[in-house]
């Protein structure tokens, strides 16, 4: 069980920075603003480039191990409060000149260009009497643009559009938590060569597999050049799971949507604040934020304050993808030495400057041993 032990520094900056675990300090004002210096210390998430399909590889996935994970939070944590997560990538190929690639199983277009493709009445109509599959709610239906969303975890090629057939396959990766089904217009040859610059085209069905909210905010690739060939997309439909994993020792989590916690001074004047860590790797999961909260804790029990003061441990937490202008920014992770309800979810995010900073699939979780409600103001 998580035993949600904490002492956080109440203005912290970030847990990315190794100074995070200083004592107690003064009270952050209210309303709690979105901690903009932590924020301000992450570099901005690359764009996934999502492979053409290709005749070697027809289709990938990324692994993704929750415990290892939580592990490896817990760890950089207790050492110095930095973030270890290294950053991955996926190195080019060589390729042959004009190879052949795979035909897709999708329909096209008399006529072989891209506005014929992207006005093909056969997409609109499949993305729109398209179902909504068990466990899974719609964000949107019908673009012509892809995700760039949080945490890519591979794609498919499948052999029909099928919302269910999709979602079967993101329900059999660890870590998936939305997909994205649609028809692109890919060259029947790669090319890469000034002979097969403009090669004629098939359609590929692509179901394209997140670790956080697709909606039609972060739908924004619409495509790409390959030489003189137009890659295009249409029927862009996407789906979020409503499914959470519970992490050991702690509370059935509690689903705010767009909303996060933003908890006043409780009867004693106190502030139950504790601190705020980013993920930017990997799916959004909240074991992430349950192992850092433990092992603060353990950093904080390590570390007690000199003046012998209260100890303040977390024992309740809110985590949520935090979007600037649609586009993530990481899995938010807030503590708390108290547990709140779900109606001082009041916070929708906030402007800085022209920049919108919203909230996505939030949830807040309590430690099911102890989960401290908060002393509640009085009115």
């Amino acid at each position: 069980m998580l035993s949600f032990r904490s002492e956080l520094h109440s203005n912290m900056r970030s847990f990315t920075v190794a100074a995070a675990f200083a004592a107690l300090a003064v009270a952050n004002p209210l309303p709690q603003e979105i901690d903009w210096a932590a924020v301000d210390a992450l570099a901005p998430i690359p764009t996934v480039t999502i492979p053409i399909v290709d005749v070697s590889a027809q289709a990938s996935t990324v692994a993704y191990e929750p415990s290892a994970a939580a592990t490896s939070i817990a760890a950089a944590v207790k050492a110095s409060g930095v973030d270890s997560d290294a950053p991955t990538g996926l190195k080019a190929r060589g390729a042959a000149i004009c190879k052949p690639q795979p035909l897709g199983a999708g329909p096209a277009p008399k006529e072989d260009t891209p506005e014929a493709f992207l006005a093909y009445p056969e997409f609109s109509t499949k993305a729109n009497a398209a179902s909504t599959p068990s466990g899974y709610y719609n964000t949107f239906k019908d673009l012509k643009a892809s995700n760039n969303a949080y945490g890519y975890m591979g794609y498919t090629v499948l052999s029909e559009y099928s919302t269910d057939i999709c979602a079967s396959k993101c329900d059999a990766i660890e870590g998936c938590a939305a997909f994205n089904l649609y028809y692109e217009r890919d060259p029947t040859v790669n090319p890469n060569d000034q002979s097969c610059a403009n090669p004629p085209s098939t359609t590929n069905i692509k179901c394209v597999f997140w670790g956080g909210p697709v909606n039609g905010e972060n739908a924004k690739n619409a495509g790409q050049w390959r030489k003189d060939f137009h890659v295009v997309i249409a029927g862009s439909n996407g789906y979020v799971s409503n499914k959470i994993v519970t992490p050991p020792g702690c509370t059935t989590p509690v689903y705010l949507g767009n909303a996060a916690i933003n908890a006043p001074f409780d009867c004693n004047g106190k502030d139950t604040y504790l601190g705020v860590r980013i993920f930017q790797k990997g799916p959004f999961d909240i074991s992430k934020c349950a192992a850092a909260c433990e092992a603060q804790a353990d950093y904080a029990r390590a570390h007690p304050p000199a003046n012998g003061g209260e100890i303040k441990t977390c024992q309740f937490f809110n985590t949520y993808m935090l979007m600037k202008n649609g586009s993530p920014v990481g899995q938010y992770c807030s503590m708390y030495s108290a547990s709140w309800g779900s109606s001082y979810g009041t916070n929708y995010g906030q402007y800085r400057g022209s920049d919108k900073y919203s909230v996505e699939w939030s949830y807040i979780s309590s430690n099911s041993s102890s989960p401290n409600p908060a002393c509640k103001p009085k009115a």
